[in-house]
């Protein structure tokens, strides 16, 4: 295997992950969200806890919000405290899917005054981006339709563009919109933004800083995720990943979990077009819910899980699979893949960390550190955070 050992642990050390806030929170099912003991219980102990993440795998310079759950009074004493604690505030999630105003719909509502409502709340999420200083805003639709016949679906098309531009003019110079998509739920008949080609195509209309998010759960099983993640990196429009997985639907369950090997697919796709270069236009994001697993623990799983993947990508040799494919050597070619998806990469990474200073094994190293049982003495009382929180 053609690689250079040094060149991979170089573009890890520099590969930021973002987690998210409302991974620390209380979630579970649309049955039951299970509580578990030391759980934030405001905006500030979410940060907290992701900060510990970062401590222990490096990996973490960012931490992305979801408004209105993670609303504060002063968001630059929030974004200082971020700081002080080693990591800052990350891309701005909208919510414009739990208030009983948008039971159909938010900027796809056929209430002119509800979608006023939802635009509203885009631009408040764009303020504070101004004063935290975060690049992206991050839009996921819940719109939709349940029944055949129960609204216009080129309508629906028409106020989703609208309310877009809106948004999109009110965008800083150095902001960014990101679009996301989900084939269903919780609409059952037509989602307003089911696919890529959907996000995509409002995305051209809107301008350059428009792009797609990928969230790698938000898929009908056999998608082949690597050929979108490939077609949007060579049109430029692909923006940041959501990173989770899945065995069906939207699991939201620890990315790389039901299927490293995908996993690794994408990566090597997006690899292939430089996302990991210096100056990418891709984030790359954790969006997972730990409903049965530690919080904290369940963050660092997805870290390494995500650093396995692009290590292995990392040491795919890309001179003999190019040799392979022009001869079309098929089973060549493969191979080359396999014999680094195989490859173990653990001892590798151990390294890397060593070299920044830390313990080759975050997971053990945070366990030994006491951090979870001393949240969980020190947070009694008080309203947990959670789903709506």
């Amino acid at each position: 295997m053609a690689a250079n050992t040094t060149a991979v642990k170089e573009t890890i050390k520099r590969l930021g992950i973002e987690v998210p806030s409302w991974a620390y929170g209380n979630s579970g099912t649309r049955f039951k969200v299970f509580a578990q003991a030391g759980v934030p219980r405001d905006p500030y102990e979410k940060i907290a806890d992701a900060a510990q993440v970062n401590k222990f795998t490096g990996a973490v310079p960012t931490v992305a919000l979801h408004i209105p759950w993670d609303k504060v009074k002063d968001y630059a004493h929030f974004a200082a405290y971020a700081k002080d604690l080693g990591v800052t505030l990350g891309t701005i999630n909208s919510n414009t899917f739990q208030d009983d105003q948008y039971k159909l719909g938010s900027v796809c509502n056929p209430d002119p005054k509800i979608r006023k409502m939802a635009v509203d709340h885009l631009l408040e999420c764009i303020d504070i981006m101004d004063i935290t200083g975060t690049q992206d805003l991050k839009i996921w639709l819940a719109d939709g339709t349940n029944y055949p016949g129960q609204d216009d679906m080129r309508d629906r098309q028409d106020r989703l563009q609208e309310s877009l531009e809106i948004t999109y003019k009110r965008l800083g110079p150095n902001q960014r919109m990101l679009l996301e998509y989900k084939f269903f739920e919780p609409s059952f008949y037509s989602t307003d933004v089911p696919d890529w080609g959907t996000s995509y195509s409002h995305c051209l209309k809107l301008g350059p800083k428009a792009m797609v998010c990928v969230d790698t759960g938000h898929h009908a099983p056999g998608t082949n995720i690597e050929f979108i993640v490939a077609l949007l990196m060579r049109e430029g429009r692909l923006g940041a990943f959501d990173f989770n997985s899945r065995f069906y639907a939207d699991d939201d369950l620890i990315v790389g979990a039901a299927d490293p090997y995908q996993l690794f697919r994408i990566m090597n796709e997006v690899n292939r077009a430089g996302g990991f270069d210096v100056g990418t236009p891709v984030s790359y994001v954790l969006d997972q819910c730990h409903n049965i697993e530690d919080k904290i623990p369940g963050q660092i799983r997805s870290i390494t899980n995500v650093q396995e993947a692009v290590a292995k990508a990392l040491l795919v040799d890309r001179v003999a699979l190019k040799k392979a494919q022009l001869e079309g050597n098929v089973l060549a070619a493969n191979d080359v893949l396999m014999d680094a998806y195989n490859t173990d990469v653990r001892p590798l990474l151990g390294e890397m960390r060593n070299e920044l200073g830390l313990d080759a094994d975050p997971m053990k190293a945070y366990l030994a550190s006491g951090y979870g049982a001393k949240i969980a003495a020190e947070r009694v009382g008080g309203a947990q955070a959670g789903w709506g929180a």
